[in-house]
Parts: C-alpha cells; structure tokens; sequence
C-alpha cells in the first residue's frame, strides 16, 4: 500500500517562488525583458549617435552573460535586484553621457550581475525550541548540539521530525553537519532539501557530514549530482564505560591530571542554567582577557550566547586553583536524551596550572559514569593522519605546511598533540562539494567559520 506523504509545507511555500511557477516569476521573467528591452534601446541609440565606438557593444554582452549564467543557475530575480540592476544602469548611461566611457562600460557589463545576485538565507533564532527537541532525541552525533547556534537557518521535513541547519551565502547553501532528529526521514529530507536549494539558485556544500550521511547526500541530493567526498578530520569520541588511565598509551594524560592535583586543583560539574551571577562574571572576565570576544564567529562546530543559559542542557565545568580561584572551565552541549555530550569551548586564565584541560575532562568521565552519559565528544580532530606521519611524502609535506599556515586561526597541530593524549579518535568527517566550484565554496564556508556574525537574541 502506498504511502501517503504529507506535503513540506516549506518546501511548497518555496517552490511557489521558484523560477519555474508563481506570481515572483513572472515579475522576473518581466523584469528581465523589460531591462534586456532598454539595454538594446539603449545601445542601439548609442550606436547611431557615436558609429564605431562598439565598447558598449562588448559591455552589453558581458551582461548578457552574467543573466545567462544566473537563469542556468536558475536564481530568482527579485524586485530589489531589478531596482538594482536599474539604478547601475542610471549610473552607466550618466557616464557615457558625461564623457566617462572606462566608467560607463563597468556599470553597464555588471549590471547583469546585480540582476541575478544569489539569494542569503535569514537566521532563525525563533525555531530554535523546535531544534533544541530534534537535538535532544538526535543520538550518537557529536555534531548535533552545534545546529543551536542561534546565526542558523532551519529546514524541517514534512512532518517535522528532521531537519538541517544551513546558511546561504555566495550562491552556496552551506550545511553544517548532519540533519538531526529522526534518521529514517534523513533521505526523503535530503532530496527535499535539495530541491529547496535548486529553486533558490544555491548549489550545495556540506561541511562535517558523518560517512553514512555522505553516502546519502550523493544518493539523495537529485538537483545537485556529483557531490565530491572530501576527508577533513575525525571525531574525537570518549566512551565512558571503555575509558580508563591503565597503560602506556595514556602516560601522558596521567602525568598531566597528577600535576593538576598536586598543586590542589579542584573541579565542579554543574548546568550552566544553576550558575550564580557573581560565578558567570567570573567566567566571562576569564573570556574577556584573551581579549577574543564572546564567541561571534563559527559556523560547524561552536555555539553562542555563552553562558546566559539560552541553549538548553548545557554543561558546565569549573576549575580552582588551592586558593578556590576559578582557573578555568569548559562547557558541554548535549543531545540523545543527556546520553551524549559535546565539548563548545574550553576557557582558562593565563596563568593558570598546566594540565588544567585534561583534568577537566578526566572528572568529567567519572561524573558520567554516575549520570547516565555514555559518550563525550572532545573535538573534531581535522587532518590528524597528517600530524601523526613522520616520514611524509613530498606531497604530504606540502599539505602539512598549507595547514601549518593556517595556525594564527586555529592551531591545529597543537590541538591534535592534546587531542591523542584521550586515544579516542572516532569516525570521519568529509566536506561535501563539486570539484569545479571549490574556490567560491572554500570562500562561502571560510567567511562562515571565521567572519564574525551579528548576535542574534
């Protein structure tokens, strides 16, 4: 018996606006005659009166390139790219008319662009108590916590018992990990999706997507065929109820939790809803010394609004030094009904004791043994296959050293050092794309991860 399907009433709110249906397109269907009407007016008019002087003729092809482009990529043309689109051709007709050629042919040639500029997305901070409940039942996906970050935009399926987070930006809808929520509406999701995204003019990248997930998106993405499986790092996953310090692989963790306790450094675990002010302040002036920001930027794997108990279930670890100081702490989102933690951000004060981190996330294991939690997601180790070879080739060597300049953003050879001291590497993580739009997309997903966003309340 066929299953009867509930329409994505997102999905069909969206393909009303596509290029293909729907009273938005034929104003842009109208809008690109109307202009493509004047700007041959206009140029013919241009012809008579200055004879071989065909510059303009080159200017106007090149914007009739840029629309061809952009109806293949089938954007929407809206009326404030058409308002745009008319004012630079003001602009262009002012500047011929004033004796301004060089200035004249720009406008006019760009004026196509601006005509079929791809769309944004808008964050969504007010699905976020939907997200929160898909996040709390999403098991076994370190990610999942991270599709909190309140700078997201949200796509449900129909029965809105999935859904992914995405933003778009640069003609990219840029998906940060897996969808969350229940894996058997994953598929249909995902086609979905794509469709959604198609009717926008976006392609696809995906940033963190677990193995299995990966193997659905080039199944399921049927408007984005030929998305490329590219490697980038492993999970870094601590099973409680296996993890223990006996042995020689953990000497070094060993020696680092000692050192904590033997110049009295102590921890508490607590919710960061239970935090007093006077306790958060204290906190947030450990953050403020670095003199980083509260945590603006980050896209795949960081949450905002630190501390102020907006995202629920979070965690939160403090240190003290012998005199009762906070040294440092760490906070946790979770997901898979409390079973599953994920490390945000560890903070620590400049002077505080070596080791601080480690012990941390040693005591953090014994209280989930005493709380029901089953795994502790560290970090996502990127390249860790490139640090750990000491005998690299020459062309991983040169990799090595690309990644080695990438170190005044994030330090990523220091965090694997910390990282293998916990022998808990995991699973894959792949960044999902086409191989001819690598450089906008490595664009689009660099200014997500480290622009600053705008905070969202």
């Amino acid at each position: 018996m066929r299953e009867e399907r509930v329409p994505n009433p997102t999905l069909t709110a969206y393909r009303e606006t596509a290029f293909t249906a729907g009273p938005s397109t034929r104003l842009g269907l109208m809008g690109a005659l109307v202009l493509g009407s004047v700007i041959l007016v206009w140029a013919a008019e241009r012809a008579s009166r200055e004879g071989d002087d065909h510059g303009w003729f080159v200017a106007v092809s090149v914007a009739g390139l840029f629309v061809a482009r952009g109806l293949y990529l089938r954007r929407p043309i809206t009326l404030p790219h058409l308002t745009g689109a008319a004012m630079t051709l003001v602009v262009s007709n002012f500047s011929y008319r004033t004796d301004h050629p060089g200035i004249g042919f720009v406008f006019l040639a760009v004026s196509g662009a601006i005509l079929v500029l791809p769309q944004g997305s808008k964050p969504q901070p007010e699905q976020l108590p939907r997200v929160a409940e898909l996040v709390r039942r999403s098991s076994g996906d370190p990610l999942a916590p991270f599709a909190l970050h309140s700078s997201k935009t949200y796509y449900f399926d129909a029965h809105g018992s999935a859904a992914l987070a995405y933003r778009a930006r640069l003609g990219f809808a840029v998906v940060s990990g897996d969808p969350i929520g229940d894996p058997s509406r994953f598929p249909a999701l995902l086609t979905e999706f794509s469709l959604f995204a198609g009717s926008h003019g976006w392609r696809i990248a995906v940033l963190g997507a677990s193995p299995e997930v990966t193997e659905l998106w080039q199944q399921q993405a049927i408007d984005h065929r030929g998305l490329r499986a590219i490697s980038v790092g492993r999970d870094v996953v601590v099973e409680v109820d296996h993890f223990d310090l006996v042995g020689r692989k953990f000497r070094n963790l060993r020696q680092a939790v000692s050192r904590t306790k033997n110049v009295g450094v102590t921890t508490e675990i607590l919710p960061e809803v239970a935090l007093t002010e006077p306790q958060r302040e204290t906190l947030l002036s450990i953050v403020d010394d670095w003199g980083t920001g509260r945590q603006t930027r980050g896209f795949s794997m960081i949450l905002d609004h630190l501390l102020d108990g907006r995202h629920p279930g979070m965690l939160v670890v403090l240190a003290r030094d012998a005199d009762g100081e906070v040294a440092g702490f760490q906070r946790y989102g979770s997901s898979g009904n409390g079973q599953d933690l994920s490390l945000d951000v560890p903070w620590r004060r400049r002077d505080a004791p070596n080791g601080l981190d480690e012990r941390m996330i040693v005591d953090l294991v014994e209280y989930a043994r005493d709380h029901g939690i089953k795994r502790i997601s560290l970090a996502f180790a990127a390249f860790p296959e490139i640090f750990a070879d000491k005998h690299r080739s020459r062309t991983m060597q040169a990799v090595y050293l690309a990644v080695r300049l990438g170190d005044p953003l994030i330090r990523l050879e220091s965090l694997y050092r910390f990282l293998r001291k916990f022998n808990a590497f995991g699973d894959q993580r792949y960044v999902l794309i086409r191989w001819r739009e690598v450089p906008i997309a490595a664009l689009a997903l660099l200014s997500l991860e480290f622009v600053p966003h705008r905070k969202q309340y």
